[in-house]
């Protein structure tokens, strides 16, 4: 997507307009990590990575984040994990308030000093072109979003949304990364730098509530201590995983049933997981904002009649 606005942009001659955000997830996220004595950056890193690659300087690309107060008055990250805690439930298709909460909102939050400064200057509402990788192979919901629409407009801003690799195959975009300037995310392999693109299919949320079996598999087994958590989260509160899968069935399946091999395992020991393990403990003390009444299934119990290994 990047390689394709910029062109763009500088064909209109708006490439000094141009500002990256990424709207990071913290521990959430996939990290960096050593592999074979080779360092791989994690997805944050890797944003700035692009957007650098691409010509956007490093004060136009901007990492926003969620946070909250502390007690002291000091200010500390609000990991989404630690909201689902609180909430009481997991994000659902037709409730999915992580996109919201730990995205849409920060990003357009970050917009409104610019839009401020620029709004005295112009005397009129800013226009901005919210621009995105989404593509239709990705998934129906996505297939059916506009290349182009207005997805907000009132006094301050007008903001529309381009998707100008939506029509991209899947296959198009790994043929497209065999010679790219950057690296892609190391989990789409079996093994960090194997580029093989034979790991995970998505790289969201390393473990996201909408992500196919197979991915979430690999997560368990890539990142077993943060699968572990989620587990301590839907244990307390009640709720499944998703309608279909709890994530405790997904943790035994892949220790009795088989799993893809993660071929590397995040340690996630740092003091960004320590943090999210309080968070959310702190979280299960208290009653949840809301009962998970609506959210509330009893999944599927995946080690009973598997047909496949997974």
């Amino acid at each position: 997507m990047m390689s394709v606005f910029i062109q763009e942009a500088r064909t209109a001659g708006v490439e000094e307009r141009v500002m990256s955000y990424h709207s990071s997830i913290g521990v959430l996220e996939w990290p960096s990590i050593v592999f074979a004595g080779v360092r791989y950056p994690g997805v944050s890193e890797l944003a700035a990575l692009q957007s650098a690659a691409f010509g956007v300087p490093t004060s136009r690309h901007l990492e926003v984040t969620r946070t909250r107060l502390r007690p002291d008055g000091s200010r500390e990250p609000h990991i989404l994990l630690s909201e689902i805690a609180a909430y009481g439930r997991f994000p659902r298709i037709g409730s999915p308030y992580c996109r919201k909460a730990a995205k849409e909102s920060v990003i357009s939050s970050a917009w409104t000093p610019v839009v401020r400064e620029l709004r005295r200057e112009l005397g009129r509402p800013v226009r901005i072109l919210k621009v995105m990788g989404l593509r239709s192979d990705e998934g129906p919901e996505r297939r059916k979003r506009a290349i182009l629409r207005t997805v907000q407009s009132n006094s301050a801003r007008v903001v529309d949304e381009w998707l100008p690799v939506k029509d991209w195959s899947t296959s198009a975009v790994k043929a497209w990364h065999s010679d790219a300037p950057v690296p892609y995310a190391w989990p789409y392999d079996s093994t960090p730098g194997a580029g093989d693109w034979i790991g995970n299919s998505r790289c969201s949320c390393a473990l996201c509530v909408f992500a196919s079996r197979r991915d979430l598999l690999f997560a368990v087994g890539r990142r077993p201590r943060l699968a572990a958590l989620y587990a301590e989260v839907e244990r307390v509160r009640g709720d499944s995983f998703r309608p279909d899968w709890r994530i405790r069935d997904l943790i035994r399946h892949a220790q009795r049933c088989g799993a893809p091999d993660p071929g590397v395992v995040c340690p996630d020991d740092g003091p960004e997981f320590v943090t999210l393990e309080a968070q959310v403990r702190a979280a299960l003390q208290l009653a949840p904002r809301k009962e998970p009444l609506l959210a509330r299934g009893a999944g599927h119990a995946l080690c009973e009649g598997c047909s496949v290994p997974y």
